[in-house]
């Protein structure tokens, strides 16, 4: 060939991918003795670098040498002696024995007996076969090399080898990690798993720890079971075993120096794991079932409800917190993700050894919600990381009443998801607690060493239907007909206990007896728990509870010291080569710090920022092109153009100033936002900012707005600060770029649950972005930003106006009109605002007064009566938008309007105008977009 072998290899990784495992292999047997591979490959092998040497990056095969040399530094084991006389026959049957030792650590996991129905059809595994490695049972007596098999020896017969091998790969764990890239993680893996056989000795009382877990577990469900026949509590039996995990998992967490434990999950065991891990006391459930009313607002059904408590445990005392979470399954998962990374900011931990995030997931839910995806991407990008997360899926083999795979989902296994992120992944019998046990430790470890996701796929049965009124056999009865004659995981447990010596059947009696009576008698039952937890390790809320809506928020700010603060952030470093529209963005701003121009709405918004932090509140602002801001208006992040390093002026205002975090975001919403959500929720001094690229782009996280961002304070008591930037305005860009949906946002208003504006000068944004901190009162606030007004000419502000203005609800008219002419008044909101200014400017109509609604939600009622009362001689009122009638604010907000009107002039009949109804956000052709808008702007003017 002209090519060695090793060169072919690596030019056609594409179709040698499968075999690369195989030559790895085989180099780990040169290594240890040249002689023992073929010839064609040890000179092959020859040509590589030896340890110690350099390697040039620009190779092709440097990173086929890097991982090979990697190997051959770390693998540390006995050399053993020469086989130089050993047969070319024998020779190839090692290579091939190798090859089949590989296959077990690749596909061990398909003929694993993870099912503890037995239900599973098992995919054939060509690999396992001896026929297709060329060896015969024959050879199970001829001593074969275990390569890098790590079974505690270097040679053994190919018999002792298969048992061990299926012990380890194809018992009650099967382990999926040989998707992973890295060899140091694979190494470990294989470290942690082969010596043990994937089942470490465990010690009696540790056996014993495990048996009260699970009597813990099941005996809850039968105690509900009687005691509240057919109410539903999605219970846990059948996956008992998960009380044993999480157990262990904070257990093992704390050991290794963790302080808090953020966990999500949806409705299956919710109720088990609120009392047996988190120690809700168990007269609170049952007081729910009993339908016991425990909050003045609407609350939310017993299993979408958080909790939070403190353990013990080796390494100290553990915080841990149950996220609350709707049935939209696992939406909860990035809302998680988010509060961890927030109190991983708070205690300054910027690796995550101090937080642990854990989401438990469904198997059909797992494997069928785009969201699922979309958070297993954010793990490792910078602006949502958290070091790792620990995945818990408790596969029922079932979703509600779809079963067959082929129906359920694309791929062999529900976890297949986590593959694209290289996420290792154990299979674990459900019905084998000690194999739960060692798994979850493993996954501990790894997301301790590696910072990465980790993914414990726990096998197990529903023995009830979806919920305890729904009889699944009608749907299910080949696996229902195996469950009713199914032993519980807790009595398979204890035989096997008393088998072995460690308890009598007498004290496995005696132990369910005494976990009733605590129930009874409404006794805490959970491991470990803290009764006087240490109260520093909770979020502080109360600055924050007990406030009422006000208008009124003190936003000033000393004109000198937003000078100030303005020259600062105007500052770029020396020799830093800033681009040159964007050093003439800045060349402006250091003209408005000083006065000799007017504030743009960049310029405000980014001093609004410096303001906040100034004041010692920190800043989060994340989203899709946030650092430049989508209309080039922020440039918040400055790149240089000579070697592409930034540098953010609002983190160089001091040294110690509190953090500002801006990044661009991947691209999503969903989770995206269900993290800031969990972030704004967890942190409640910050400004936490999420902003669309374009407004109608949140449409894709329309869950988190409609069962957190609106309802989350009246379900669960869930207070919010988040504050959502949607640009919003009619510019002919069509149906996708113009709208951000208002009339959804108002449509989900009541009880002044959220803040509805639409800002139209710089002044406004930034006193409303402060007032969103300045006060306690902490309510989500969503923005309709502007696009055009980013760069309109009569868009400006004086410095003046913000530092001794405030937000105003309402903007009455600001042309000295005699009151006492004018007969009409156009109210609008937005953009539309400037249009129909300009236009009457136009027309020289002295008899129409315009008033700018800037605050739809909650209402500024009285703001709007006092406006309208200065117009003695008013004949006519109409409301204009942008939007169609359809949409937009005109069939949510006319009511409100109409209440100011009616105490004013009760005579005067309220109209609107806009865009005729359609079914569309906005036309995509700009000529109509244009006749539509001189149509609308005319009939509002004239009448």
């Amino acid at each position: 060939m002209q090519d060695g072998l090793m060169e072919q290899l690596w030019k056609n990784a594409h179709l040698y991918g499968g075999n690369l495992s195989y030559v790895e292999q085989l180099y780990e047997t040169y290594l240890l003795d040249p002689n023992s591979v073929p010839p064609e490959w040890r000179e092959e092998f020859d040509k590589l670098p030896k340890v110690g040497e350099n390697i040039t990056p620009d190779v092709p095969l440097a990173p086929i040498r890097e991982h090979f040399q990697y190997i051959a530094k770390n693998q540390k084991r006995a050399q053993p002696a020469a086989v130089s006389s050993v047969s070319s026959e024998h020779e190839r049957k090692q290579v091939r024995a190798l090859a089949l030792f590989d296959a077990y650590r690749m596909r061990g996991h398909q003929i694993a007996k993870i099912d503890p129905l037995s239900l599973l059809e098992r995919a054939e595994v060509a690999d396992l076969n001896l026929r297709y490695h060329e060896l015969s049972e024959a050879d199970f007596d001829t001593t074969f090399q275990l390569g890098s098999l790590q079974f505690g020896r270097e040679e053994a017969t190919l018999r002792e080898i298969l048992q061990d091998l299926q012990e380890t790969y194809c018992s009650s764990v099967g382990s999926e990690y040989m998707h992973i890239v890295n060899t140091e993680e694979r190494l470990w893996l294989q470290s942690r798993i082969e010596p043990t056989r994937a089942h470490p000795t465990v010690e009696p009382e540790k056996k014993l720890m495990v048996l009260e877990r699970l009597t813990a577990a099941e005996g809850l469900e039968k105690y509900l079971g009687s005691r509240f026949a057919g109410a539903k509590r999605f219970g846990l039996e059948g996956g008992e075993s998960l009380i044993v995990s999480l157990n262990t998992l904070i257990q093992r967490a704390g050991k290794q120096g963790a302080k808090e434990v953020v966990i999500g999950m949806a409705h299956r065991g919710r109720l088990n794991t609120l009392v047996n891990i988190f120690g809700k006391n168990p007269a609170d459930l049952f007081g729910e079932f009993e339908g016991k009313k425990l909050v003045d607002s609407s609350g939310d059904v017993k299993y979408h409800q958080g909790f939070s408590s403190n353990v013990n445990t080796d390494g100290g005392e553990v915080h841990i917190a149950m996220a609350f979470n709707p049935s939209h399954l696992e939406i909860v998962a990035p809302v998680v993700e988010g509060s961890v990374r927030a109190r991983q900011d708070r205690r300054e931990d910027p690796v995550g050894n101090t937080v642990v995030p854990v989401n438990i997931h469904g198997d059909a839910a797992f494997a069928g919600q785009g969201v699922v995806m979309e958070t297993f991407q954010m793990s490792q990008t910078r602006a949502y990381k958290t070091g790792g997360t620990i995945h818990i899926v408790i596969n029922n083999q079932v979703g509600f009443t779809t079963s067959k795979q082929e129906d359920a989902r694309s791929t062999d296994y529900c976890t297949d998801v986590a593959k694209m992120i290289e996420a290792p992944i154990f299979h674990v019998n459900g019905d084998d607690p000690e194999a739960v046990r060692f798994v979850t430790q493993l996954a501990v470890d790894y997301r301790n060493e590696f910072k990465k996701d980790v993914v414990i796929d726990l096998v197990c049965y529903r023995r009830r239907g979806h919920n305890e009124a729904d009889e699944p056999s009608g749907t299910q009865p080949l696996m229902y007909d195996v469950i009713k004659k199914q032993k519980t995981t807790r009595d398979l447990y204890a035989t096997k206990l008393i088998e072995e010596g460690v308890i009598t059947a007498e004290q496995s009696k005696e132990m369910e007896k005494a976990y009733r009576a605590a129930l009874e008698n409404g006794e805490h039952v959970a491991h470990s728990l803290v009764l006087e937890p240490n109260t520093k390790m909770f979020v502080d809320w109360a600055p924050y509870l007990g406030h009422q809506w006000s208008f009124e928020c003190d936003t000033r700010v000393d004109i000198k010291v937003l000078q100030e603060l303005a020259a600062n952030i105007a500052e770029t470093p020396e020799h830093f080569s800033v681009q040159r529209q964007v050093s003439k963005i800045y060349d402006d701003r250091k003209r408005m710090a000083a006065g000799a121009m007017a504030a743009n709405w960049g310029f405000a918004e980014t001093l609004a920022y410096a303001s906040i932090l100034a004041e010692g509140h920190p800043v989060r602002l994340t989203g899709q092109d946030v650092g430049r801001g989508t209309f080039s208006h922020r440039h918040a992040v400055l790149h240089d153009q000579k070697d592409a390093t930034t540098y953010v002026p609002l983190q160089n205002m001091d040294k110690d100033q509190p953090k500002f975090t801006i990044h661009d975001s991947y691209l999503s919403e969903e989770a995206v936002l269900a993290f800031e959500y969990g972030y704004a929720t967890t942190t409640p001094n910050s400004l936490v900012i999420w902003e669309a690229q374009f407004g109608d782009f949140a449409n894709g996280a329309q869950v988190v707005i409609d069962q957190f961002i609106t309802s989350g304070e009246a379900k669960w008591q869930r207070l919010c600060g988040l504050t959502m930037l949607l640009p919003h305005g009619f510019e002919g860009q069509g149906p996708e770029h113009s709208s951000a949906r208002l009339e959804r946002y108002l449509q989900l208003c009541a009880e002044h649950n959220i803040q509805v504006v639409v800002p139209t000068t710089p002044s406004q944004i930034f006193h409303l972005l402060r007032r969103q901190v300045v006060r306690p009162l902490r309510k989500p606030l969503v923005v309709m930003t502007p696009k055009s007004l980013l760069r309109h000419k009569q868009a400006i502000s004086t410095l003046e106006e913000l530092a001794d203005g405030t937000f105003q609800p309402v903007i009455g008219e600001v042309d000295q009109l005699d009151k006492s002419k004018v007969n009409r008044v156009v109210m609008c909101s937005g953009k539309v605002y400037y249009d129909l200014y300009n236009r009457r400017e136009e027309l020289e109509k002295q008899n129409v007064a315009i008033v700018r609604i800037e605050q739809l939600y909650p209402f500024p009622e009285a703001d709007l009566v006092d406006e309208l009362s200065q117009y003695p001689n008013l004949e006519s009122v109409v409301w204009c938008q942008e939007e169609p009638m359809n949409q937009g604010a005109w069939y949510c907000s006319q009511h409100h309007m109409r209440n100011a009107l009616r105490k004013v002039k009760p005579e005067i009949h309220l109209d609107g105008v806009g865009r005729p109804h359609a079914a569309a956000p906005a036309v995509g052709y700009i000529s109509v977009h244009v006749e539509q808008q001189e149509k609308l702007v005319n009939d509002a003017l004239n009448g």
